[in-house]
């Protein structure tokens, strides 16, 4: 099960083909190659990276 790189919740929602959302800290979560990448949802809909807030190790997803 996914857990959040940010606030470690596990009540993520599924919105779209590896997309997710954390309903605990509202951050949107994708996976791609092994990674989780976060993002903060903008007032105007856009998307900004928080990737960089974090150890890559931290965003590793396994199943």
């Amino acid at each position: 099960m996914m857990k959040c790189p940010n606030c470690q919740s596990k009540d993520i929602g599924k919105i779209g083909i590896n997309q997710y959302y954390c309903w605990s800290c509202f951050i949107e979560l994708s996976l791609a190659k092994g990674l989780i990448h976060t993002h903060q949802v903008e007032e105007d809909g856009s998307l900004s990276s928080l990737d960089d807030l974090f150890e890559e190790e931290d965003r590793r997803y396994s199943v």
